[in-house]
């Protein structure tokens, strides 16, 4: 940005004298204004700065005299330098009124143009240096606003420090931080400053006078300090020594911040990634026994998945149960409604009356398999295997222990109990580490299982409703795929899934295509495959697969979501959608198949179907 010119007023009555001293002090950077006349010039100085005044000595109405008064008696002209210019009354008193009345020097007519032209570049030069000195201290104060207002408005502790040791500087941010004021903190010496515990006093306060000593030198501590309130925190302290002229450092600066949650946030991190690392191989421990019993116990291969994939239902749906609660706890009424909804069980045959209990988690899951096997055996081999058994369900807690209650009639007649079966076996097994027992009266119309089982607390009675069973209708396998589907495109990141959606689809006749891994593969195989259906994994590898779903819900193609997710964690406006669960059985998967082929019908069809 271009300096403003130095401005200097030239005050004299002759036209001719004002034109001269135009034409002498014509130099870059200064812009003579001229007055004709001391009324004149007073008007200009009213007006405007100036940064030296060459003021006419003889002059009608008001001399220089007069004038140069005048500007003395005012504030704002006070300080503008005067030189008198005169042809007349050259001796040493009309010299020494001048000095008087203000004027840095007195110079006759004829001027000297060389010493004209240098006393006034004398003036000029100490005016720039003045508005030099006033831009810089602008800025300085500018800067200095916006740093005190950084240090009131950070979060971070602004704390100064002499050569001393003293506090200079103590910002809002720290009054927030210690809880302490400004003014009862200023001129303390650190070693004084009641925020530095005890314990750690001495090592601070080494730490320091090493910084002290050497000047330009950045580190960052950790130190607990100790708040008004008496509360300890956790710190991390961001110190600066800044040098002085003399050579060693003439002041620190302390830049604190709480990291108490940081460090509550990591432990508790910590704390979750190994709860979590000792679940996951829990449940992986828990699915291998139960592949290996069910193998060992089944008599083919085709029992032995329906077997395995069965409980391991059982435990996605006791796991989505905890998942709703942080898994805190998972409700016992909930259990039985999910574990009950194993086919299609009319309401006249299946009777629940009992209080809503929260199982812990642990508990939880080892109840979801006793009742998967007592729901599959009565729907195989009991009372709901046939048309006029019923299932009655009760439940009560007594003194602290939960009494169960199954009890089968009106099934086939039952001669004996396998009681060296695996399903038998886990129910009575599942329950001992809990302190729980299980004990079954066979009779040849029936069967009723008696569990019993320690829990901590029980919610107080509730009025109940029955559960609706979940009609889950099974699709026969067939060889040839539903009609419009035989071209089905796979978006999975997990290889072996992605395998085995494709091994379920090509045994039904439909064409796969994929797997895409990415949404990016997916909507670049949408575009060029055009598929009549996409099954669509609910997370790639973190990245959120919406941008694919609205693709396709843009271009109308089927799709439902594979994820181990819950609908309700999805946009609104796809909530509406099929969802295979993962894990998933070959009968989810064809239930899934049928949805989406009747998604593709017009409504007309729907409505008639």
């Amino acid at each position: 940005m271009q300096a403003e010119p130095i401005r200097i007023l030239a005050v004299d009555d002759v036209d001719a004298n004002l034109v001269a001293l135009q034409a002498a002090l014509d130099l870059p950077g200064v812009e003579l204004v001229p007055a004709r006349g001391a009324i004149a010039a007073l008007e200009l100085l009213l007006h405007g700065d100036f940064a030296l005044a060459l003021l006419d000595v003889q002059m009608p109405e008001m001399d220089g005299f007069e004038l140069a008064e005048l500007m003395r008696s005012t504030e704002r002209t006070r300080g503008i330098p005067i030189i008198f210019l005169t042809a007349v009354a050259t001796d040493e008193q009309r010299r020494f009124q001048g000095f008087e009345a203000g004027g840095v020097d007195y110079l006759l007519k004829p001027l000297d143009i060389t010493i004209l032209r240098s006393k006034v570049a004398v003036f000029v030069e100490l005016a720039r240096q003045r508005c030099e000195l006033a831009r810089q201290r602008d800025e300085l104060g500018a800067a200095l606003g916006r740093l005190r207002a950084h240090g009131d408005n950070s979060p971070l502790a602004v704390i100064e420090l002499d050569a001393d040791g003293r506090i200079i500087t103590w910002a809002e941010g720290a009054v927030r931080l210690f809880g302490l004021e400004a003014g009862a903190m200023l001129g303390t010496r650190i070693a004084d400053a009641p925020f530095l515990l005890a314990e750690m006093r001495a090592g601070f306060l080494a730490e320091t006078a090493d910084l002290l000593t050497v000047g330009d030198r950045r580190e960052m501590q950790c130190h607990r300090f100790i708040r008004a309130d008496g509360s300890v925190r956790e710190g991390e302290w961001y110190c600066s020594s800044l040098s002085g002229r003399a050579g060693p450092a003439r002041t620190l600066m302390l830049q604190v911040q709480d990291v108490t949650e940081r460090h509550r946030a990591e432990e508790t991190q910590r704390l979750l990634v190994g709860e979590l690392n000792h679940r996951v191989k829990n449940t992986l421990a828990t699915v291998q026994a139960m592949a290996s019993l069910s193998l060992k116990r089944a008599r083919s291969l085709p029992q032995f998945e329906e077997n395995f994939t069965g409980r391991l239902q059982s435990m996605s749906r006791a796991h989505a149960l905890l998942s709703a609660t942080t898994w805190s706890s998972a409700s016992l009424r909930r259990l039985i409604a999910d574990q009950l909804s194993i086919g299609t069980v009319p309401e006249e045959r299946l009777r629940l009356t009992g209080p809503d209990v929260h199982l812990p988690p642990e508990l939880a899951l080892r109840f979801a398999l006793v009742l998967h096997e007592l729901a599959t055996n009565a729907h195989k081999y009991g009372a709901l295997s046939g048309t006029a058994g019923q299932v009655a369900v009760s439940w009560q807690v007594e003194q602290g222990t939960l009494q169960f209650c199954w009890s089968e009639q009106g099934g086939p007649l039952i001669e004996a109990l396998d009681r060296r079966g695996f399903g038998f076996e886990l129910i009575t097994g599942s329950l001992r580490p809990s302190g729980g027992r299980a004990d079954v009266e066979v009779s040849r119309e029936g069967l009723t299982w008696r569990i019993a089982l320690p829990v901590e607390e029980a919610d107080p009675p509730v009025p109940f409703e029955e559960p609706q069973a979940v009609v889950e209708p099974v699709v026969p396998a067939c060889s040839a795929p539903p009609a419009g589907l035989s071209r089905v495109l796979i978006v999975e990141d997990e290889p072996l899934v992605a395998m085995e959606l494709a091994l379920e689809l090509e045994d039904q006749g439909i064409i796969t295509l994929g797997p895409a891994t990415s949404c990016r593969q997916a909507l670049d195989l949408i575009a060029a495959e055009a598929p009549d259906a996409v099954l669509l994994d609910g997370n790639l590898n973190g990245e959120p697969v919406i941008p694919v779903a609205q693709a396709l819900a843009e271009r109308g193609t089927p799709f439902a979501f594979v994820t181990g997710y819950s609908l309700d964690q999805f946009p609104a406006e796809f909530r509406n959608r099929p969802i295979l669960s993962k894990p998933f059985t070959p009968a989810d998967l064809r239930q899934v198949l049928a949805v989406l082929k009747r998604a593709e019908q017009p409504v007309a069809a729907i409505a008639a179907a």
